[in-house]
């Protein structure tokens, strides 16, 4: 296998970040959502400049995020969605699940999750 350059994790040491994890990804769920639920209005209201403005905004608190995760030592895979290596796949976690519960090969990605017994 091709060295990641990235953090090996075990399941323990994965399960002890997801609070963290849900705690800042909460955070920025809520900020996004806000900043969406104003996109219509903001859309019917006729002004290119403040849609651009908010567009931005939504960028970067999901850029945010992902820097966040990124500094905890986990790959981002999407929106919401993080993957934590651990040498043989990845442990998967998407945003609202309470625990770290799923798994996936490397080339199995999402769709191929499975629970961890």
């Amino acid at each position: 296998m091709a060295d990641r350059g990235t953090r090996s994790w075990s399941l323990a040491t994965a399960r002890a970040v997801i609070s963290e994890v849900r705690r800042l990804t909460a955070a920025a769920v809520d900020a996004v959502d806000v900043l969406e639920a104003r996109r219509g209005e903001v859309a019917g209201s006729g002004n290119p400049a403040a849609l651009a403005a908010l567009e931005q905004e939504l960028s970067r608190a999901v850029s945010a995020w992902v820097r966040s995760m990124e500094a905890l030592g986990v790959e981002v895979k999407g929106r919401w969605l993080i993957d934590f290596d651990n040498g043989r796949g990845y442990y998967c976690w998407r945003w609202p699940e309470e625990q770290l519960d799923y798994y996936h090969g490397y080339e199995d990605g999402f769709a191929g999750r499975v629970r961890i017994q």
